[in-house]
């Protein structure tokens, strides 16, 4: 298959806000994908690469060759080519990684360019998610949705997935198993305001569990052999050896856990986020970077214990069977109430250790892997700040035409103006969409065809967020996390806004 056939696609599942219109675009093109492409096509259409992350910046797409008049590419060539593209290292491995690049995109029409460049920006925000591709893929095949779901539960991967459902059918998809070594998407969890919101949804009692700000890991073990995977599912074992040590000394030889790692300073609280993560990520001298930032682990559920499969089985059930496979100290800290009072008292002592909050579990609740499901609610204290807009990006997919991406700032008292905190497009409705695009071209300063269009700072914006980082990526040298649009202030001025100061307050 070609790769204008999926670049066609894409434009047409983002020209459509109609999920089921959404649907059936994409169906339509998996019904003729070759079962040697079919997995590509799949990932390339969800917005995802399947070798990941390529060492290409942002810069080496901005001069991109001029595109060809034929389209001619095939998706298993670009495949081929990204994946060389990836595993370029050493002398010399950026000029090799450019040449690639451009002989890749010289081989592609303008089209195509848009798409492909979107993709390895991480940018192809089309609305063809997990659910409608499920669907996508479930009408493609024939096979019913609930079996690719269940599928993409204990394989992880659903263009993966999908590619067995297109050539096999509900066969095929029955074929996944749950298998020690190989990860499963992890369970994730709703939101609620409070406590008391999050009990009332699960329906009374229910398990609060220690929110931990660290990174999510999920262990396997087979005999000594113990595989350590992250969220996206990435194998981090060898980078992690305090907790493959903890895994193999556990008094079960075939187990599948989940939870997470965390620096934790003397006194037990938290290192911030950047310290774990980075930590987790380092791939050199792991046995230095141990000495220097130490990582605890701790579970909070059990997926398979003694060679049994627990997926199926209530949050209750898992849990009494994860108390029986590790000891107490590595089990995340959990109270079992039902009592609003005790539960609220939980929370703030949860965040007066400097952790997230708490997550909120029903006794009843199945593992849904790969699903934010009902049974889990997270509740976090919620921070907010008014910024302002200093400029705004073009958006794409459903937002193209209209400027989304807001660039923020806070005010700087000793130099007149505003720092840089980051970006967001979160919250903003059609609505507000539609308001600020108006309003950001009538106080833009400079061009208004590129990429980004700088604003006059008048605009005042509440935003809420989950912390404050430090970041070497803006001015500040610190960045908010996970900011999200709340509403615009225009009862505020700008020299109303909250100051460098006060978000420097809040960095972990």
């Amino acid at each position: 298959m070609l790769l204008i056939d999926l670049a066609r696609t894409s434009a047409a599942v983002a020209a459509d806000s109609a999920r089921l219109v959404k649907i059936r675009h994409l169906a339509e093109l998996l019904a003729r994908v070759g079962p040697d492409e079919a997995e590509i096509a799949i990932a390339y259409l969800s917005g995802e690469l399947p070798q990941r992350q390529l060492g290409v910046g942002f810069a080496s797409l901005r001069d991109l060759p001029e595109p060809r008049l034929a389209a001619t590419a095939t998706l298993s060539r670009v495949d081929d080519l990204l994946s060389r593209i990836r595993t370029q290292s050493g002398p010399g491995s950026q000029a090799a990684r450019k040449a690639l690049l451009e002989e890749l995109f010289a081989s592609l029409t303008r089209p195509e360019q848009t798409f492909l460049s979107r993709l390895i920006r991480g940018e192809l925000r089309q609305g063809a998610l997990d659910g409608v591709m499920i669907e996508a893929v479930a009408k493609a095949s024939g096979a019913p949705a609930a079996e690719v779901r269940r599928a993409l539960m204990l394989r992880g991967w659903l263009p993966a997935v999908g590619a067995a459902a297109l050539s096999g059918g509900v066969e095929a998809l029955r074929a996944f198993r749950l298998e020690v070594g190989r990860p499963v998407s992890p369970m994730l969890a709703q939101s609620a305001p409070s406590v008391a919101a999050a009990l009332e949804r699960v329906g009374g009692r229910a398990a609060l569990e220690w929110k931990l700000d660290g990174v999510r890991v999920q262990a396997h073990r087979s005999g000594e052999t113990v595989s350590v995977f992250t969220r996206a599912l990435e194998d981090i074992t060898a980078q992690v050896p305090e907790l493959v040590e903890v895994v193999r000394a556990l008094p079960v030889a075939d187990l599948v856990l989940d939870g997470e790692v965390i620096a934790l300073r003397p006194d037990g609280r938290p290192e911030p986020f950047q310290i774990t993560s980075g930590r987790v990520a380092s791939r050199t001298d792991v046995a230095r970077a141990r000495l220097s930032t130490p990582l605890s682990v701790f579970f909070f559920d059990a997926l398979r214990v003694d060679g049994a499969d627990l997926l199926d089985l209530p949050d209750e059930t898992r849990h009494a069977e994860l108390a029986r496979a590790v000891p107490p100290e590595l089990i995340t800290p959990r109270l079992v109430t039902g009592d609003v009072a005790r539960g609220e008292e939980f929370f703030k002592e949860v965040v007066g250790r400097g952790h997230e909050g708490v997550v909120v579990k029903s006794p009843d609740s199945p593992y849904a892997a790969g699903r934010r499901g009902a049974g889990w609610i997270k509740v976090k204290p919620r921070h907010t700040l008014d910024l302002v807009v200093l400029a705004a990006e073009w958006g794409s997919g459903r937002r193209e035409g209209r400027l989304s991406n807001l660039h923020l700032g806070a005010r700087d008292p000793s130099g007149g103006g505003f720092v840089m905190l980051g970006k967001t497009f979160k919250g903003l409705t059609d609505e507000l969409l539609a308001w600020q695009t108006e309003r950001f071209l009538e106080l833009a300063e400079g061009p208004v065809d590129g990429w980004t269009v700088r604003v006059r700072p008048e605009l005042v914006v509440e935003i809420a967020f989950d912390g404050v980082q430090r970041s070497g990526r803006y001015p500040g040298g610190m960045a908010l996390r996970f900011a999200r649009v709340i509403r615009y202030r225009p009862d505020k001025t700008p020299d109303q806004a909250d100051t460098v100061e006060t978000v420097r307050s809040l960095m972990i």
